[in-house]
């Protein structure tokens, strides 16, 4: 490739990428191919995106079709018909009272979506002091400028704090590798953190606070796991201050962890959920925000025809989308893909943990199909050690992610236990060569 200056790349160093590029040709199933032919086993799902692996002809048939039979169908005021078929769809995985959807395009657009719905709702009901919006250390909220406000990754926000949502706060992060490294699932550590909150609303008073917006699972920040109570007791002073708690399950939604969203594996109802990724199996670019019915309720339930939510994208639902969406689901459904998680989840953590004592390695931690290496940074070059293990285990024919010294892992759902094994050797042979 002769040159690649025209393509400035999202959260690449693009100097340092383009004297060695890792470049991807196709994809099926589990793995992607290389330009010279030489496959590559994908332990990320993508970007925590192809939960139903890679390319399958029903998703790729489903496209197809509709990009023959329509391209494009607005939404103001006209509808698409499968547009609410597959609305319909989705909301009877959700969890019980959460029977409505707003489509967006990404899980960016999702998280903003679910902001502004937050902050109308509770104008709607006559709460218009409760504004100000919570969220967490080390959280990735995507990259709106309602997301990186109450995101919590600092080099996300660097570079435009100056233009911050006004009356953001942040809860603690959760990671305490002190005491909780080498967790297996939950941590046994840490839900006190959650009383935190308590602190913030006293401090700010209930009557001004908005929502709280958490990931379930932290991922991009590392796969960092809720302590044991912690969600539920977040649930529980939520309840008790009347604030909206959303959960951004953009990357556990879809069954990453055994169960279609995370607030049903953790038995915790947010009042809203925002999704991407899995939602079509990044197949096309779609999101969603699901919300509780209470909510919707509050902005139907008066009378007029006026326009409910001032809010909304010029490709919500579109046809090509909704397609994906629709055969992705199914999917999931016809191939029990959820199911499938939950039962390699076991093995995947047995494999994952095989590594505590490999060298440089100072924690192993995991949830269903989630889970994440942490290794000790070098002295003076924070990430580096990462890289090199990234681009190592690409040469080797294996996809992972980084974050920090975090090397991070979200495979497809239809992993067998041939290539957890493989994966789990590659990684161990790339931590010996560093």
């Amino acid at each position: 490739m002769k040159n690649m200056d025209s393509f400035w790349m999202p959260f690449t160093g693009n100097r340092v990428f383009k004297h060695n590029p890792r470049l991807l040709e196709t994809a099926s199933g589990m793995h992607y191919t290389k330009p010279d032919g030489s496959r590559v086993l994908d332990m990320v799902a993508g970007l925590w995106c192809c939960n139903a692996g890679h390319n399958d002809p029903r998703v790729v048939e489903a496209i197809q079709a509709q990009a023959a039979e329509m391209d494009y169908a607005p939404h103001f005021n006209f509808g698409h018909t499968a547009a609410f078929e597959v609305a319909e769809q989705l909301v009877s995985i959700t969890p019980d009272d959460m029977n409505h959807v707003f489509f967006t395009n990404s899980g960016s657009e999702s998280v903003d979506t679910a902001l502004k719905i937050a902050l109308a709702y509770q104008r709607e009901r006559g709460k218009g002091t409760k504004t100000r919006l919570i969220g967490r250390e080390r959280g990735y909220h995507g990259v709106g400028f309602g997301g990186i406000s109450v995101g919590g990754i600092p080099y996300n926000r660097m570079q435009f704090s100056a233009a911050m949502l006004p009356g953001v706060d942040h809860l603690p992060h959760t990671h305490d590798i002190t005491r909780n490294a080498f967790s297996r699932g939950l941590p046994e550590h840490g839900a006190g953190l959650a009383d935190e909150l308590e602190r913030i609303v006293q401090l700010h008073h209930a009557d001004n606070v908005a929502a709280v917006i958490v990931e379930p699972v932290a991922g991009s920040a590392g796969v960092l796991i809720p302590p044991k109570g912690y969600l539920r007791r977040l649930r529980e002073i939520c309840d008790r201050h009347d604030i909206l708690l959303i959960f951004d399950e953009v990357i556990t939604g879809f069954g990453r962890l055994g169960s279609a969203f995370a607030a049903q594996e953790f038995d915790v109802r947010p009042d809203m959920i925002t999704t991407a990724k899995g939602l079509t199996g990044g197949a096309v670019p779609m999101g969603a925000v699901f919300v509780a019915d209470v909510i919707w309720d509050e902005f139907m339930g008066k009378p007029g025809s006026a326009i409910e939510l001032f809010h909304g994208y010029t490709y919500s639902a579109h046809p090509l989308a909704v397609a994906a969406c629709k055969a992705t689901q199914q999917i999931y459904q016809d191939d029990g893909l959820f199911a499938r998680a939950a039962e390699m989840a076991p093995v995947f953590e047995d494999a994952l943990h095989s590594l505590q004592g490999a060298p440089h390695v100072i924690d192993v931690r995991n949830y269903g199909l989630m889970g994440a290496v942490e290794l000790e940074p070098e002295e003076g070059a924070p990430g580096a050690r990462a890289m090199r293990a990234l681009q190592a285990a690409f040469d080797a024919g294996l996809m992972i992610r980084v974050t920090g010294d975090t090397l991070a892992f979200s495979p497809p759902l239809i992993i067998g236990e041939a290539h957890i094994a493989q994966a789990v050797d590659t990684v161990r042979q790339v931590l010996e060569g560093l």
